[in-house]
C-alpha cells in the first residue's frame, strides 16, 4: 500500500471519521465510505501493526457468500480462496446430521476460505484508499469524547481530532474490556492447517464432540494442506493436545473426527486462543464499535468476520447519508439497524456453543441433539433459514 504516516505529519490534525483497526473490517469500512461519497482525506485508519505484519498473518478465515458480495462491491474480489460447496454438520459417534449444499440456493458457493493476510493485502491495495490517512504502526494512548467529536492521543505524540471514532480492533477474548453480554465457554480453540489422505473437495465439516466443535474448512492454497482446522476443547485437553508431537496430535484428531477423510497425515504449527462471548459495548454519542470490537463470538459456524463486514456496510451507508453533519444521529440509527442481525447471530452461535458443544453426557441428551440435527436436515425451511442467516444475515 502506498499510504504512510506522512499523510498526517503535523502534531495535531482533524478528520471526520477515525477508524481504529486496519484489519479486514476497518479497511472495508473505509472503502465503503469512499464508495458512498465520503472524501478519502477525511478518513484516518489507525493500526498497531505494520502493513507487512498484517500481510504475513497466516490465519485462515471463513467468508460467507454475502461477504463476497460486499468485497465485490468495493473491488476486493476475487482473491485466492477455496470455495465451500457443501457444509456437513454432525455429532461424533451419534445419530443425526445435516448437509447444506450450494445447489439449494442457486449459488456458486456457500462461502470461501482464505488467509487473513491475503484478504488484508487485497483490501490495502484498493486504489480508492490511496488518499486515506494511514497511521501505522501507532496506537491510541488515550481518547477524550467531547460534544463535537473525539480527541485521540497517539503513541507517537500526535493528536488527532475526529467527529466520530470507530473501534474496529477487537483482540482476543480475555484481553478485552468487559461488555454487558459476556460468557466464558471454558474452551480453548486450537488452530492449524492439516492434510488428510482422502479429502472431499469443497466440503466443510462442523463436527460436534463432547469437548466442543471441531471444524475442518477446505483450503487448498498450494502449501500442501487440505484443511484449516479449528478444534474447540476444554483448557486441560488443549494443554495436552498442544504438548503432543505431530504424529500423536494427528492420531488424536483422527480419533475425535472419525474416518470420513481417511487419515490425517500432516499438520502445521499449532496455535491456541481462549473462547468466549463478549458483546454489546456501552453506547456513546461519538464512538461506535463494529466487528470483534463490538461482539467477540465463539468460532462455531465462523460468523465473526462476516457479522463485522455487515456492520461496516450498514455504518458506511448511514454515515455517508449524514453528509457534512456526521454525528450522533447516524450512530443511533446504526444501533437500531444492526440490532436484529447482531442479536440473531450472537444468540445462534451462543446456543450452538453451549448446547451442541457442551451438552452433558447421557443417552437422552445425545438423542435430543441427534434429533435436532436430523430435523434441520429434513425440514427444508429450517435448513434454509439457518443457511440464509449464516450466508447473508441482514444488512
Amino acid at each position: 500500500m502506498s499510504q504512510s504516516t506522512e499523510h498526517i505529519d503535523q502534531r495535531q490534525a482533524e478528520v471526520d471519521i477515525a477508524i481504529c483497526g486496519a484489519g479486514p473490517v476497518g479497511l472495508s469500512l473505509a472503502a465503503l465510505l469512499i464508495k458512498r461519497g465520503v472524501a478519502a482525506d477525511r478518513i484516518a485508519l489507525i493500526d498497531a501493526k505494520t502493513v507487512e505484519q498484517a500481510r504475513q498473518d497466516p490465519r485462515s478465515i471463513a467468508l460467507s457468500y454475502g461477504s463476497r458480495q460486499i468485497l465485490q462491491e468495493i473491488g476486493a474480489w476475487p482473491i485466492a480462496a477455496t470455495a465451500i460447496h457443501q457444509i456437513h454438520v454432525s455429532r461424533r459417534a451419534h445419530f443425526g446430521r445435516t448437509l447444506i449444499q450450494r445447489e439449494e440456493f442457486q449459488l456458486p458457493a456457500l462461502g470461501y476460505v482464505t488467509r487473513y493476510g491475503t484478504l488484508v493485502t487485497a483490501l490495502a491495495a484498493l486504489p480508492a484508499l490511496a488518499g486515506v490517512h494511514l497511521l501505522r504502526p501507532v496506537q491510541v494512548s488515550a481518547s477524550t469524547e467531547q460534544d463535537d467529536g473525539v480527541e485521540l492521543q497517539l503513541s507517537d505524540g500526535r493528536t488527532l481530532r475526529s467527529k466520530l471514532l470507530v473501534q474496529a480492533e477487537g483482540g482476543l477474548f480475555g484481553a478485552q474490556d468487559d461488555k454487558s453480554l459476556q460468557r466464558d465457554y471454558q474452551q480453548t480453540g486450537i488452530v492449524a492447517h492439516v492434510q488428510s489422505s482422502a479429502p472431499v473437495a469443497h466440503r466443510a465439516f462442523e463436527r460436534f464432540t463432547d469437548q466442543g466443535p471441531l471444524a475442518l474448512l477446505p483450503q487448498d492454497d498450494g502449501h500442501g494442506n487440505n484443511y484449516a482446522l479449528v478444534w474447540c476443547v476444554r483448557p486441560a485437553m488443549a494443554s495436552e493436545l498442544l504438548a503432543l508431537d505431530d504424529a500423536a496430535f494427528l492420531a488424536a484428531l483422527g480419533q475425535a473426527f472419525g474416518g470420513r477423510l481417511g487419515r490425517f497425515t500432516k499438520t502445521s504449527a499449532r496455535n491456541s486462543f481462549p473462547l468466549g462471548l463478549n458483546a454489546r459495548p456501552a453506547a456513546t454519542a461519538r464512538t461506535v464499535a463494529i466487528g470483534n470490537a463490538a461482539q467477540t463470538l465463539h468460532p462455531v459456524a465462523g460468523q465473526g468476520l462476516n457479522l463485522g463486514l455487515r456492520d461496516a456496510t450498514v455504518l458506511a451507508r448511514l454515515l455517508a447519508s449524514e453528509a457534512g453533519s456526521i454525528g450522533p444521529n447516524a450512530l443511533h440509527q446504526f444501533a437500531l439497524a444492526r440490532k436484529t442481525d447482531r442479536s440473531l447471530t450472537i444468540h445462534l452461535t451462543d446456543v450452538m456453543a453451549r448446547i451442541f458443544a457442551s451438552a452433558p453426557d447421557g443417552a437422552l441428551s445425545q438423542t435430543l441433539l441427534g434429533l435436532s440435527l436430523g430435523l434441520v436436515d429434513v425440514v427444508k425451511p429450517a435448513r434454509r433459514l439457518l443457511a440464509q442467516q449464516m450466508m447473508f444475515g441482514r444488512r
